[in-house]
């Protein structure tokens, strides 16, 4: 599974709640934060995925995240 799969993953198990870059890090043990920032930015705009600034579900902090809208 490639890095992008898991951050796909993480991001359409918690749909439709959002989550930042640095908890996608922390959750999926990425060893760099840009990793996550790098694929949360290609699947922006893509197939439902929308990128904004918001409060994160998981930390709770106000930064870009990311989620999913409507059906997977």
């Amino acid at each position: 599974m490639t890095v992008l799969d898991q951050v796909r993953g993480l991001i359409e198990r918690l749909s439709p709640d959002p989550i930042c870059d640095d908890c996608i890090s922390e959750r999926l043990g990425l060893s760099v934060r840009q990793h996550a920032n790098h694929k949360t930015r290609e699947l922006a705009g893509t197939r439902g995925f929308e990128r904004r600034k918001d409060a994160c579900a998981i930390c709770g902090g106000t930064k870009l995240v990311i989620c999913r809208k409507g059906n997977p």
